[in-house]
């Protein structure tokens, strides 16, 4: 789908505040209102916009231990890859896992009430022999950033000739 600078506005807006109302969200981008959310209707049914959430202030509720984990498979088969993933799919504190190139396979994002809940969760993985030959945990300290919205006009700009 070819989007246009308008569609990409209405990405942008609706990134910042998925609960933007429809004649906010035209004066926004400069469209009528009728037009601009049949543009976004269009960018929901494409699968270009996929959800609407919520970001949830988790430590204002309770304190969380936040963990970055990297786990390397003791085997490479599309078959222990599956395995490892419908298993990491399962658990409600493993927030985000991402298949990834280099050293490791995977890195995780895991959110557990405290390090001997985030303990109990690794010996489980470990106990369930999906395969885990060795993982690395890192404790996070401090958020320093951590965005929802993707940088849309960075990521589409056309990029630059070179001087010649």
């Amino acid at each position: 789908m070819k989007l246009d600078a308008i569609d990409l506005r209405i990405l942008e807006a609706v990134q910042r505040d998925g609960r933007i109302t429809k004649v906010a969200l035209a004066e926004e981008v400069g469209l009528s209102p009728t037009p601009c959310w049949m543009r976004l209707r269009k960018l929901e049914k494409a699968g270009i916009v996929s959800g609407y959430h919520a970001r949830v202030a988790v430590r204002r509720l309770a304190p969380v231990a936040s963990v970055m984990m990297e786990v390397t498979l003791e085997n490479h088969r599309q078959a222990d890859f599956d395995r490892f993933e419908r298993a990491v799919a399962a658990i409600p504190e493993i927030t985000a896992c991402w298949s990834v190139g280099g050293g490791v396979d995977y890195i995780l994002r895991i959110m557990a009430a405290d390090i001997d809940a985030y303990q109990r969760l690794v010996d489980g993985l470990l106990d369930r022999e999906i395969g885990i030959a060795r993982y690395f945990t890192y404790i996070v300290t401090k958020t320093v950033k951590e965005e929802t919205a993707l940088p849309l006009s960075v990521l589409l700009a056309a990029p630059e000739a070179p001087n010649s």
